[in-house]
């Protein structure tokens, strides 16, 4: 077989075209290639959470109900926390019933009710986060009330303090006082700090 033919037939077969296209000059692009920023979807508004307590407490000689019920509320202003995330601020409804089923307080809460005990920068960016029965104190139901940071990981909140009368009147103040029952029962660590 002659030497044109054996080119013919690896040509044919594909043996010898790497060979040839090797030795070619390679086009080069004058493009820049580049990614496109990712831009974020921006995040929803949150919620905190909504959140239902019931108890029984006797009060005056006789046994009461008290249910608190917590929701978001999406026609109260939206709540940043600094960090960018947006929350919906909540409402509090305090209900007391009597045993024979009979309502004896009921209101609902919303942050702006303790804007008199809260610096007025931090209730721009804080929620009203919870409100809970505490104990029957000199005659009046007690309630711990917060007002915070939306966010479930900050522990940065104003303590407050919520009283119901018996003539179903409403108190509230800063609430000043440790939650520890007696200090005296607390030892110090083994430093003695």
């Amino acid at each position: 077989m002659k030497k044109e033919n054996i080119i013919q037939l690896l040509l044919a077969a594909g043996l010898v075209s790497p060979v040839f296209t090797a030795c070619k000059e390679k086009k080069q692009s004058t493009d820049i290639i580049t990614t496109k920023p990712k831009v974020e979807a921006p995040k929803p508004v949150q919620e905190i959470g909504d959140y239902n307590q019931e108890i029984t407490a006797e009060w005056g000689g006789a046994n009461y109900s008290i249910e608190m019920n917590r929701v978001a509320d999406r026609s109260l202003p939206v709540v940043e926390d600094g960090q960018g995330n947006k929350y919906y601020d909540n409402k509090i409804t305090v209900r007391i019933v009597r045993k024979d089923g009979s309502e004896f307080f009921a209101r609902t809460f919303t942050k702006n009710d303790f804007s008199a005990y809260v610096d007025a920068d931090f209730i721009k960016r804080s929620a009203l986060l919870g409100i809970v029965f505490d104990k029957v104190e000199d005659g009046v139901l007690r309630f711990a009330g917060s007002v915070g940071s939306p966010d479930k990981t900050s522990d940065e909140y104003v303590p407050l303090v919520l009283k119901i009368s018996r003539s179903g009147s409403v108190s509230i103040s800063k609430d000043t006082q440790l939650d520890i029952e007696n200090p005296a029962n607390y030892e110090d660590d083994e430093d003695g700090v």
